[in-house]
């Protein structure tokens, strides 16, 4: 994860220009307060920005791309959440945690705004309301990871992708998905050929395209109605307008 050029800073008279969520979220003030300290990044794939149990020496607000949060045990691995453009990697700090309870790693290359967590700590003294900022956002995030977990042991295998592609789609608020079935079948915890089957049955019935190492997603609504309810309960939690109603 290497530095970029800094972006244009505009007038601290006019709204910065941002696209991670919670910073565009804050006032304008409280933006400030933090401004001098982000350091825009580029997120490489696969570069791990946390291990699990060590110390979180920066949180990273994500402006493009993805973050997979992952779980880890002796063989296994599985994502219990993905950050995107509405979240930050390392937001537990507003908790008072100093250590990661993930691993994460970037999914999907992008581009980040990186803060130490002692400037961050300093500011949310300085700004409580930053604080309040940010464990609003880590409250949906606990309630991503448990609502991903109920759907691991009660949803079928179509229903749990689709889930995955919409929320997917939502963290880069984008249709076209740089990912591969490899990827899928793994952070999923599902085979891989009941995944490619899958995937075969949606681009049939229209629902995505598929090209190497690429997927597309048309109509993001229409995938959704494929999806379990734990999508809506997700998205309406992070507050995505455009969320579907999930099939019964």
């Amino acid at each position: 994860m290497k530095p970029i050029s800094k972006p244009m800073v505009v007038s601290s008279h006019r709204r910065p220009i941002v696209k991670n969520r919670i910073l565009e979220g804050l006032s304008l003030s409280d933006f400030d307060c933090i401004r001098p300290f982000l350091e825009p990044v580029a997120l490489k794939e696969r570069s791990v920005l946390h291990e699990a149990d060590k110390r979180i020496e920066h949180v990273n607000f994500i402006e493009t791309g993805i973050v997979s949060l992952r779980t880890l045990a002796i063989g296994s691995v599985l994502e219990t959440a993905m950050v995107g453009c509405y979240g930050a990697v390392g937001a537990s700090i507003a908790l008072g945690a100093e250590t990661s309870l993930h691993r994460s790693i970037v999914l999907v290359p992008g581009h980040a705004m990186r803060i130490s967590t002692g400037d961050l700590q300093r500011s949310m003294h300085e700004r409580p309301q930053i604080r309040e900022h940010l464990l609003r956002y880590v409250q949906s995030l606990m309630i991503h990871s448990s609502q991903i977990s109920l759907c691991g042991v009660r949803h079928e295998l179509e229903q749990r992708l689709a889930c995955w592609l919409c929320l997917a789609c939502d963290a880069l608020d984008g249709n076209v998905l740089p990912i591969t079935h490899d990827h899928i079948s793994m952070i999923l915890g599902l085979r891989r050929a009941g995944v490619t089957e899958t995937l075969n049955r949606f681009e049939e019935e229209g629902l995505v395209r598929k090209t190497r190492g690429v997927l597309q997603v048309p109509d993001r609504r229409l995938l959704g109605q494929k999806a379990c309810g734990c999508y809506a309960i997700i998205a309406n939690r992070y507050d995505w307008t455009h969320a579907s109603e999930p099939a019964a």
